[in-house]
Formats: structure tokens, sequence, C-alpha cells
């Protein structure tokens, strides 16, 4: 048994060698790749800090102006406001006044048209009446003259006529 005993010592010896050589062949190519991302990882620190000292810089710079702009922004804001209030007031002031005046000409404009039709109702009166009177009157008269001129009450065949049949006709 002794000869297998040394070909299995002899074999688990060339594999472990196997393995280490394997083991040392990862080692190699993982160093070469850590110092290959090593040097792209500086390169590109290399090229980004001057743009992000710019960048800070800019900011730093930048600050005072925007922090100025925010507040002329604000100002801006409230005077706007101030200056909508101070409309929005003018214009209720105006369409209050200009519903005032309104209300004022149409109680003018009712006074004057009661005191139209009142000085209507009064020149009908006034002036008809003793019209419709006089026509009255005369329309009596011109009665009474026809009734005279017939020939002192009779018709045209010689017929008497009463009162009554003279006003019918």
């Amino acid at each position: 048994m002794s000869g297998w005993l040394e070909a299995f010592i002899v074999i688990a010896a060339l594999a472990i060698f196997i393995q280490m050589c394997i083991l040392v062949a990862m080692f190699a190519q993982v160093r070469l790749a850590v110092t290959t991302f090593m040097r792209i990882g500086k390169e590109m620190q290399d090229r980004v800090n001057p743009i992000l000292v710019r960048t800070n810089r800019i900011l730093e710079n930048s600050e005072d102006r925007i922090a100025s702009i925010m507040s002329d922004a604000a100002e801006v804001t409230r005077l706007a406001r101030g200056q909508a209030q101070k409309a929005d007031r003018v214009v209720t002031e105006a369409s209050e006044r200009l519903r005032n005046q309104i209300i004022r000409a149409d109680q003018i404009l009712t006074g004057t048209l009661e005191v139209i039709e009142e000085a209507g109702s009064t020149f009908r009166r006034t002036l008809w009446e003793p019209v419709n009177q006089a026509s009255a009157v005369i329309k009596g008269i011109k009665a009474g003259l026809d009734f005279l001129r017939r020939s002192g009450g009779r018709d045209k065949n010689g017929e008497a006529t009463t009162l009554d049949e003279e006003l019918f006709i």
C-alpha cells in the first residue's frame, strides 16, 4: 500500500502546486486590473478636479448674486401684490361710484317721466275737456239751427217729426 499512498501524496502535491500557480496568476491579473483601475481613476480625478474647482468658485462667486436675485424677486412680488391691491380698490371704488350714479340717473329720469306724465294729464284735462264741451255746444247749436231751418219742425214731405226722431237722426 505504500505505493498507492506515495502516488496519492505526489498527485495531491501536484494539485496543490497547480492551484498555487493558478492563484498566483489570478493574483497577478487582479493586481494588474487594480493598477489599471487606479490609473484610470487618477486620470478621471485629474480631469474632474479642475471642473469641480471651477464649479465651486462659480458657485461661491454666484452665491451673493443668487441671494440678490432672490431678494429682488421677493421685492418685485411684494410690489406687484401691493399694486394689484391698489388697482382692485380703485376698480371697486369706481364701480361703486358708477352704480351710485346710475341709481341717481334712474331716479332723475323716473322723476322727470312722472312730471311729464302729470303735465300731459293736466294738459289733457285743461285743454281737451273745454274743447270737448265747446264741441258739444257747437253740435247742439247746429242741431238746433238745422231743426229751425226745416220749417218749423217739418220734414221734406211736410210731415211733423218729433223731437226724439230729430235727435235720433
